[in-house]
């Protein structure tokens, strides 16, 4: 009886190691774990955001340099407004930098790419990127895809 007693603690233990792997991993992917960014702040318009969501990575060059803060609906232009904070070190974009909504992989989470202009001018806190490219939506393309397909038989 006590070896089946032993037997059961190790599996237990081994169960317990999984799940705490599973955890750790999940908290990893998700960067629940990791403090908020500091640095300062953008904002960009964007015709559509897909899945954006607040905490999405902001990169440049494949490197995170900062976070979305901030998403909401301009009352005017009907446009979703993103704030971005930028980590500090990179104090020097420039102002027509460009931004663009990408997606990680082929259904991946989606993120903003900064393209850097060349412009001497850098961008400021609270300045705002006007040069903006909304996210791919794929079932648009394939909607599309489908009817021009349907129209041409």
């Amino acid at each position: 009886m006590n070896a089946q007693r032993g037997i059961e603690m190790v599996v237990g233990a081994f169960v317990l190691a999984g799940i705490a792997a599973l955890l750790v991993l999940t908290l990893k992917w998700s960067d629940f774990g990791t403090s908020s960014v500091s640095g300062y702040t953008l904002t960009a318009e964007f015709d559509n955001i897909g899945g954006l969501t607040d905490r999405s990575p902001i990169k440049m060059a494949g490197v995170t340099i900062g976070r979305v803060s901030h998403i909401q609906i301009d009352p005017n232009t009907f446009e979703a407004v993103v704030t971005m904070v930028i980590s500090s070190q990179y104090d020097n974009l420039p102002k027509d930098s460009f931004a663009s909504i990408y997606t990680a992989g082929l259904l991946g989470a989606q993120y903003i790419e900064i393209s850097p202009g060349g412009d001497t001018k850098v961008l400021r806190n609270g300045d705002k990127i006007t040069m903006t490219q909304s996210a791919v939506v794929l079932e648009k393309i394939i909607s599309k895809f489908l009817f021009n397909k349907a129209a041409s038989q």
